[in-house]
Protein backbone atom coordinates (compact mmCIF):
# COMPACT_ATOMS: atom_id res chain seq x y z
CA UNK A 1 0.00 0.00 0.00
CA UNK A 2 1.24 3.09 -1.06
CA UNK A 3 2.42 5.74 1.85
CA UNK A 4 1.87 9.63 1.84
CA UNK A 5 5.44 10.63 1.20
CA UNK A 6 4.70 8.71 -2.28
CA UNK A 7 2.90 11.45 -3.72
CA UNK A 8 5.98 13.81 -3.36
CA UNK A 9 7.39 15.68 -6.05
CA UNK A 10 4.45 14.59 -8.27
CA UNK A 11 4.10 18.16 -10.58
CA UNK A 12 0.39 19.29 -10.74
CA UNK A 13 -0.53 21.05 -13.87
CA UNK A 14 -3.63 23.14 -14.92
CA UNK A 15 -5.17 25.92 -13.64
CA UNK A 16 -7.63 26.21 -10.95
CA UNK A 17 -11.52 27.10 -11.73
CA UNK A 18 -10.51 30.96 -9.97
CA UNK A 19 -7.81 31.59 -12.32
CA UNK A 20 -9.66 30.62 -15.54
CA UNK A 21 -12.86 33.02 -14.18
CA UNK A 22 -9.82 35.69 -13.69
CA UNK A 23 -8.76 35.05 -17.31
CA UNK A 24 -11.79 35.22 -19.12
CA UNK A 25 -12.91 38.79 -17.30
CA UNK A 26 -9.60 40.43 -18.07
CA UNK A 27 -9.93 38.68 -21.89
CA UNK A 28 -13.90 40.45 -21.94
CA UNK A 29 -12.76 43.46 -20.81
CA UNK A 30 -9.65 43.94 -23.11
CA UNK A 31 -11.61 42.56 -25.85
CA UNK A 32 -14.87 44.68 -25.18
CA UNK A 33 -11.82 48.52 -25.24
CA UNK A 34 -10.60 46.85 -28.53
CA UNK A 35 -14.20 46.60 -30.09
CA UNK A 36 -14.95 49.98 -28.81
CA UNK A 37 -12.15 51.59 -30.03
CA UNK A 38 -13.04 49.67 -33.74
CA UNK A 39 -16.53 51.41 -33.27
CA UNK A 40 -15.54 54.86 -32.29
CA UNK A 41 -12.98 54.80 -35.20
CA UNK A 42 -15.32 53.61 -38.05
CA UNK A 43 -17.65 56.26 -37.16
CA UNK A 44 -16.19 58.88 -37.58
CA UNK A 45 -14.00 58.10 -40.23
CA UNK A 46 -14.88 58.71 -43.55
CA UNK A 47 -16.40 56.26 -45.96
CA UNK A 48 -13.72 55.81 -49.07
CA UNK A 49 -16.93 54.94 -51.55
CA UNK A 50 -18.65 58.48 -50.36
CA UNK A 51 -15.49 60.39 -50.52
CA UNK A 52 -14.71 59.10 -54.06
CA UNK A 53 -18.03 59.66 -55.14
CA UNK A 54 -18.09 63.32 -53.81
CA UNK A 55 -14.83 63.73 -55.73
CA UNK A 56 -16.06 62.42 -58.78
CA UNK A 57 -19.10 65.12 -58.55
CA UNK A 58 -16.71 67.88 -57.90
CA UNK A 59 -13.83 66.78 -60.92
CA UNK A 60 -17.10 66.75 -63.09
CA UNK A 61 -18.46 69.91 -62.32
CA UNK A 62 -15.21 71.82 -62.23
CA UNK A 63 -14.05 70.49 -65.74
CA UNK A 64 -17.70 71.22 -67.09
CA UNK A 65 -17.10 75.03 -66.02
CA UNK A 66 -13.41 75.00 -67.02
CA UNK A 67 -14.31 74.21 -70.43
CA UNK A 68 -16.59 77.30 -70.72
CA UNK A 69 -15.31 80.21 -72.55
CA UNK A 70 -13.81 83.32 -70.66
CA UNK A 71 -13.47 86.27 -72.58
CA UNK A 72 -14.42 90.52 -72.06
CA UNK A 73 -17.52 89.74 -73.68
CA UNK A 74 -20.64 87.17 -73.17
CA UNK A 75 -19.79 85.11 -76.15
CA UNK A 76 -23.28 85.69 -77.69
CA UNK A 77 -21.99 89.23 -77.98
CA UNK A 78 -20.98 89.97 -81.65
CA UNK A 79 -17.19 91.61 -80.24
CA UNK A 80 -16.57 88.35 -78.15
CA UNK A 81 -13.75 86.84 -79.92
CA UNK A 82 -11.71 90.62 -80.55
CA UNK A 83 -13.08 92.79 -77.80
CA UNK A 84 -10.00 94.07 -75.88
CA UNK A 85 -12.13 95.40 -72.94
CA UNK A 86 -15.12 94.90 -71.14
CA UNK A 87 -16.11 98.36 -72.68
CA UNK A 88 -16.11 96.85 -76.59
CA UNK A 89 -18.98 94.79 -76.26
CA UNK A 90 -21.76 95.57 -78.01
CA UNK A 91 -23.91 94.60 -75.62
CA UNK A 92 -23.52 91.88 -73.22
CA UNK A 93 -20.23 91.65 -71.02
CA UNK A 94 -18.82 88.73 -68.90
CA UNK A 95 -20.77 89.00 -66.02
CA UNK A 96 -22.89 92.07 -64.77
CA UNK A 97 -19.09 93.71 -62.57
CA UNK A 98 -16.51 92.73 -64.10
CA UNK A 99 -14.24 95.51 -62.97
CA UNK A 100 -15.60 94.32 -59.52
CA UNK A 101 -13.48 92.47 -56.86
CA UNK A 102 -15.77 90.32 -54.99
CA UNK A 103 -17.21 86.85 -55.92
CA UNK A 104 -19.02 86.63 -59.36
CA UNK A 105 -22.77 85.97 -59.40
CA UNK A 106 -24.45 84.68 -62.25
CA UNK A 107 -26.25 83.71 -64.91
CA UNK A 108 -25.97 86.51 -66.63
CA UNK A 109 -27.96 87.28 -68.81
CA UNK A 110 -29.93 86.01 -66.20
CA UNK A 111 -32.11 83.84 -68.32
CA UNK A 112 -29.80 81.49 -69.17
CA UNK A 113 -29.98 78.25 -67.45
CA UNK A 114 -27.59 75.14 -67.01
CA UNK A 115 -30.57 73.08 -68.24
CA UNK A 116 -31.86 75.00 -70.88
CA UNK A 117 -31.35 73.50 -74.42
CA UNK A 118 -32.06 76.72 -76.11
CA UNK A 119 -30.86 78.89 -73.80
CA UNK A 120 -27.73 77.39 -71.94
CA UNK A 121 -25.04 78.56 -69.58
CA UNK A 122 -22.02 79.55 -72.06
CA UNK A 123 -19.31 81.23 -69.42
CA UNK A 124 -17.31 80.40 -66.94
CA UNK A 125 -19.27 83.62 -65.28
CA UNK A 126 -22.87 82.14 -65.56
CA UNK A 127 -21.60 79.41 -62.81
CA UNK A 128 -21.37 82.05 -60.38
CA UNK A 129 -23.13 80.92 -57.15
CA UNK A 130 -24.49 77.86 -59.06
CA UNK A 131 -25.54 75.14 -56.66
CA UNK A 132 -27.47 71.90 -56.58
CA UNK A 133 -29.86 70.55 -55.52
CA UNK A 134 -31.60 74.25 -57.16
CA UNK A 135 -35.39 74.87 -57.72
CA UNK A 136 -34.74 73.21 -61.52
CA UNK A 137 -33.06 70.23 -60.22
CA UNK A 138 -33.66 68.52 -57.17
CA UNK A 139 -30.55 66.38 -56.88
CA UNK A 140 -27.26 66.38 -58.89
CA UNK A 141 -28.14 66.55 -62.37
CA UNK A 142 -26.16 66.43 -65.77
CA UNK A 143 -26.30 69.63 -67.87
CA UNK A 144 -29.28 70.07 -70.26
CA UNK A 145 -31.41 67.73 -67.95
CA UNK A 146 -33.36 68.23 -64.73
CA UNK A 147 -33.10 64.71 -63.84
CA UNK A 148 -31.61 63.29 -60.76
CA UNK A 149 -28.95 61.01 -61.12
CA UNK A 150 -29.79 57.91 -58.66
CA UNK A 151 -27.92 56.98 -56.31
CA UNK A 152 -26.53 60.69 -55.45
CA UNK A 153 -29.94 62.55 -53.26
CA UNK A 154 -27.79 62.75 -50.45
CA UNK A 155 -25.31 64.88 -51.89
CA UNK A 156 -24.77 68.73 -52.57
CA UNK A 157 -22.56 70.82 -54.41
CA UNK A 158 -21.91 74.28 -54.79
CA UNK A 159 -19.89 76.97 -56.70
CA UNK A 160 -18.13 80.03 -56.22
CA UNK A 161 -16.38 82.02 -58.71
CA UNK A 162 -13.98 85.16 -58.14
CA UNK A 163 -11.29 87.29 -60.11
CA UNK A 164 -7.33 85.77 -59.39
CA UNK A 165 -5.43 87.23 -62.13
CA UNK A 166 -3.29 88.75 -59.66
CA UNK A 167 -2.22 85.07 -58.43
CA UNK A 168 -0.64 84.96 -61.94
CA UNK A 169 0.56 88.92 -61.87
CA UNK A 170 -2.10 89.76 -64.27
CA UNK A 171 -4.63 92.15 -63.88
CA UNK A 172 -7.40 91.19 -61.55
CA UNK A 173 -9.90 90.52 -64.22
CA UNK A 174 -8.28 88.61 -66.40
CA UNK A 175 -8.49 85.16 -64.03
CA UNK A 176 -10.84 83.24 -62.67
CA UNK A 177 -10.37 81.31 -59.55
CA UNK A 178 -12.99 78.15 -59.68
CA UNK A 179 -14.04 76.74 -56.31
CA UNK A 180 -16.42 73.90 -56.12
CA UNK A 181 -17.46 72.54 -53.19
CA UNK A 182 -19.57 68.90 -52.53
CA UNK A 183 -20.88 67.49 -49.40
CA UNK A 184 -21.93 63.94 -48.81
CA UNK A 185 -23.11 61.52 -46.47
CA UNK A 186 -20.96 60.91 -42.88
CA UNK A 187 -20.09 64.20 -42.93
CA UNK A 188 -18.34 64.50 -46.01
CA UNK A 189 -17.17 67.66 -47.75
CA UNK A 190 -14.67 68.12 -50.22
CA UNK A 191 -13.07 71.34 -52.34
CA UNK A 192 -11.71 71.55 -55.68
CA UNK A 193 -10.70 74.35 -57.09
CA UNK A 194 -9.44 75.54 -60.94
CA UNK A 195 -8.23 78.57 -62.29
CA UNK A 196 -9.28 79.45 -66.13
CA UNK A 197 -7.62 81.76 -67.83
CA UNK A 198 -9.26 84.90 -70.19
CA UNK A 199 -7.89 83.85 -73.69
CA UNK A 200 -9.73 86.11 -76.34
CA UNK A 201 -7.95 87.73 -78.10
CA UNK A 202 -4.79 88.60 -75.68
CA UNK A 203 -4.69 88.80 -72.29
Amino acid sequence: MPSAFSRVGITQRGVTLVELVVFIVIMGVALAGVLKVLEITGRNSADPLVRKQALSIAESLLLEIQQQPFTFCDPDDANASIATSSTDCTTQTQDTDPAGAGAIAGPFPGSESRYSNTNPFDNVADYGGFSMPNAACAGICNPNDTTPLAGLGAYTAAVTISRAGGVFGLSNDAALRISVRVTGPANTDVTLSGYRVRYAPNI
